[in-house]
Order: structure tokens, then sequence, then C-alpha cells
């Protein structure tokens, strides 16, 4: 592991193998482990960048505690300038789906392909919106244990939890070390981020790909296919058998999903 100041804020990330830059953005309430199993089969083939979000992990809040939602994708520009990279490819989970959807925004001349995994690209209806904000106070008041021990039956299948013990157990080990403050702040600013299908998505002609679990509670199917249904050149791949986080549940699968694409992009 490594860190970098940047953005007036203390970036952790590691940086495994060698190749083609690829970066993992790990989504809500994660950190950069989320995506040992991928960096495990993919570290062959590319470099593989897995840096923790603001706030998340092992990475600073700013001291001033103000934080919107285009700070995050700036924080990964930034860190990918430190580490001299140029054009890479790109692949996020969930809220590090929309991160790098802002990423785009802010430079779409040095990303190479897009991996939107479990994601959506809209804007959230205002009862989910504000559901975030009664989250964010929630955890502040109450702090990450309950939350975690509730939501790990939406993150995974509900069904995996008991099949699937050690990925159920990193998962809420995972979520409980994750700052109140961090996560708090980031759903804040989530709730406040553009509408990137209607505003993004028109722009994004290079090679995308979708990967979603069959029985994703958070964002199902319908909203993977509108998705690839806005964009120009673009793959849908469902994982059966798999929730909001199919590259835990089902890894194999997952890694030769993307392993497949990168290679035809290339």
């Amino acid at each position: 592991m490594a860190t970098v100041i940047l953005n007036n804020i203390t970036i952790n990330y590691k940086v495994t193998g060698a190749g083609m830059p690829l970066v993992l953005i790990h989504g809500h309430p994660f950190d950069h482990t989320m995506w040992y199993p991928q960096v495990a089969a993919l570290a062959d083939t590319c470099k593989v960048i897995t840096p923790d979000l603001r706030g998340y992990g092992k990475s600073t809040l700013p001291a001033s505690g103000k934080t919107t939602f285009e700070n995050y994708a700036t924080d990964m520009l930034l860190l990918l300038d430190h580490l001299e990279v140029g054009q890479f490819h790109l692949a996020g989970l969930s809220m590090g789906g929309q991160i790098i959807m802002e990423m785009f925004r802010q430079a779409p001349g040095r990303i190479r392909s897009l991996i939107f995994a479990d994601t959506f690209a809209s804007l959230d209806t205002p009862e989910v919106k504000q559901g975030r904000y009664d989250a964010a106070n929630r955890l502040e008041r109450e702090g990450m244990d309950a939350y975690a021990e509730e939501v790990i039956y939406k993150m995974m299948r509900p069904e995996h939890v008991k099949s699937m013990p050690e990925a159920a157990e990193f998962v809420i080990k995972m979520m409980k070390a994750t700052s109140t403050a961090g996560a708090a702040t980031a759903l804040r600013a989530r709730a406040e981020r553009i509408d990137y299908l209607s505003e993004v998505f028109p722009g994004i002609k290079i090679p995308s790909l979708v990967i979603v679990g069959r029985q994703d509670e958070f964002t199902p199917v319908a909203m993977a296919r509108t998705m690839q249904q806005n964009l120009q050149n673009c793959k849908l791949v469902v994982i059966e058998d798999a929730g909001h986080m199919p590259n835990l549940e089902h890894p194999e699968e997952f890694n030769q999903a993307v392993l497949d694409f990168l290679a035809g992009v290339e």
C-alpha cells in the first residue's frame, strides 16, 4: 500500500501487476479491498490500481469537511496524474460506477473503456434522495454496525449470506470498518449528483460494459438495460444467482466478463 497527499486529503492506494492500467473504484460503504478477487485475476494482464475513496479505508476527508460528488472523481484523476498514468481502463461498482461517470465527464480523453457494475446513471427519485440524507443522519447517530448487519441482505443475495459465509463476513467486516463520517459525507454528496444519463451518456462513444447481478435489489437489471440502451458501444452481462456484489458472489464469472471485454478493446 502507498499514500499520497492530493487535493487536501491523503489518498491510500495499491498498484498490482503490470500492463495496461485498469482503475477499480469501490462502492459504498466499502474500500479498495472489495476488489481482491479481481486484482488476483487481472494483475497478470493489467496494472491494477485500487484506491480508497476519500473518507473510506485509509483515505481521509478534508479538514473543512466540505465534499461534493465531483471531488471524488477529481481525487482519482489527480492520483493517476501522480502515478503518471495517461490513459486507462476504468471500472466502478454501485457508487463507484457513478464516480467513473463523473471521471469521464472531467477527463473523457484519458479513458479507454468503461465498466459499470451494478450501478445506474439517472437521478434519484425524491424519495431515494431523501433516504440518502436520512441514512447519513442515522449513521452519525448510531454508527456502522447495525446498518451493516441489516444491509448485508441487500448487498448479497439473502441466500448467499448463509451459503457464502466467508464472503458475507468479509463484506460485513468491511462495512463496519468504514468511517461513519466518510460514509455520511458520501451519502450527502451522492444525493446531489447530476443526471449522468442525460448529461454525460450521450457523449460516451468508447467501448463500455455493463455488468449486473440478476437479483440485485439496489440496481435491478432494468436499470442496467437502460444504461446499455443509452450507450453507443455497450455490452450487457447479467450474472445469474448474484445480488449487488457479483464480483464477490461469483468472482470467476465476473472476472471472465471483464477479461473478455478488455481483450476485445485491446
